[in-house]
């Protein structure tokens, strides 16, 4: 079943004094559950050569080692369902660590991806990102737990930032998910808001209904036009809660917020592993069994006054930004969009790997000689078949965003 917002596909007019005063969003769907391409390219933290590790990607199929925005503009197509959309999402895959034999290593598949753009209420008007925005939000080097803690905080004015966390929708809580006394160092942090999610890999398999281990991550939204689009480490802020209203520094450009909710079919190796409360089988493609170090990517490829149009008028909630009426370019229907990776070929979920692409090691928790911040031959086997339902629900995601912004307020 899926959950909308009350607002339906309501009108949202751009205010005389340039004032949000309420909070509308429109989900992205993507047009199939398979990413557009794997493999080991980064063109935000490694232009023009191989990254670190290995992506999944979704998006605009210009993407490349060097791609640009103008060069997404040109896609010839798109897994976003609006064809307007070239822009490309990225996350590091996950990985599943055989308990009976750690030399192993089976690629988890994805159940689906959404990103989330909330339009919050604001003091200045929210513009579209400008053509080729570069933005990265986590870090791929941290094994640490996150300063916040367990819970997320996209405001500087409350405490140290934390936008990421992993959601894990369970039957029962009892054991909890996370030690009680955890102090990150052994295992994930709770979040203290919602027993379904924290910091770090959960300890236990995520059977709740309909939905298998979330990746969560929320994007700054505040552009600084004087750094450019290119400098990821500097061009982007999060915006302060002033009197209910995000506000970004003076001389920055509000931009949408995004937030990206990536399912992965780990169901499907619940009967492989038998949880403890001290470890867990999931490894990130850079070799963090923590957790802590999920991040994602993003390039804009919008044509803008296709996003300034659903930025001012839908209001479509987790039906989807198709569902919203005279989106310039309409909805996209191509279900085939797919491209060969760059550099290197693809993990097959076929593949049982004897290592991480390009040997990362795994580190992090209970690895002797793994330091709180490290840096970043195949045979085939059975292909793993989802054990997840098909039916999908967006209620959780919603109330845990909508808590975060009581919190802030």
């Amino acid at each position: 079943m899926e959950f909308s917002t009350v607002g339906t596909l309501a009108s949202v007019a751009p205010l005389a004094a340039a004032v949000k005063t309420d909070m509308t969003f429109a989900v992205l769907h993507f047009t199939r559950n398979q990413f557009l391409t794997e493999g080991v390219m980064d063109p935000v933290v490694n232009p023009g050569g191989q990254a670190t590790h290995y992506h999944s990607i979704m998006g605009g199929s210009n993407f490349g080692i060097s791609t640009r925005g103008d060069d997404l503009l040109s896609s010839d197509c798109t897994t976003t369902t609006i064809k307007n959309d070239k822009s490309n999402y990225w996350v590091p895959s996950l990985f599943f660590q055989d308990p009976k034999d750690p030399t192993s290593f089976e690629k988890v598949p994805l159940y689906y991806m959404n990103v989330y753009y909330f339009f919050e209420p604001s003091n200045s008007t929210i513009e579209p990102f400008p053509v080729g925005l570069k933005m990265l939000s986590g870090d791929s080097q941290t094994r640490s737990p996150p300063k916040f803690g367990g819970g997320s905080n996209l405001d500087p004015s409350k405490g140290p930032i934390q936008p990421i966390q992993w959601t894990c929708p369970r039957q029962s809580y009892d054991p909890p998910s996370y030690p009680v006394d955890s102090d990150g160092t052994k295992a994930g942090l709770q979040d203290p808001n919602n027993k379904g999610a924290g910091a770090g890999f959960p300890l236990y398999d995520c059977d709740g209904t309909y939905s298998p281990l979330r990746q969560d991550i929320h994007f700054p939204s505040c552009y600084n036009p004087e750094v450019g689009i290119d400098d990821y480490k500097n061009n982007m802020a999060w915006p302060t809660s002033v009197d209910g209203l995000q506000t970004c520094p003076a001389g920055w450009i509000h931009v949408p917020h995004l937030f990206y909710e990536v399912y992965w079919d780990t169901p499907s190796f619940k009967d492989r592993w038998t949880p403890d409360g001290k470890t867990q089988p999931f490894v990130l493609s850079n070799g963090d069994n923590t957790g802590y170090s999920s991040h994602g990517d993003f390039i804009s490829g919008w044509d803008q006054d296709t996003l300034e149009t659903i930025i001012n008028t839908c209001n479509a909630g987790t039906t989807g930004m198709e569902k919203c009426p005279n989106i310039p370019g309409g909805v996209n229907d191509n279900k085939d969009c797919s491209i060969a990776p760059a550099i290197g070929t693809m993990v097959k979920t076929s593949q049982v790997l004897k290592a991480l692409p390009l040997n990362c090691p795994v580190t992090g928790w209970g690895i002797a000689g793994s330091g709180s911040d490290s840096s970043d031959s195949s045979s085939s086997s059975e292909p793993v078949i989802s054990t997840v339902s098909s039916t999908r629900t967006h209620l959780f995601p919603l109330l845990a965003y909508l808590g975060i912004l009581f919190l802030l307020s």
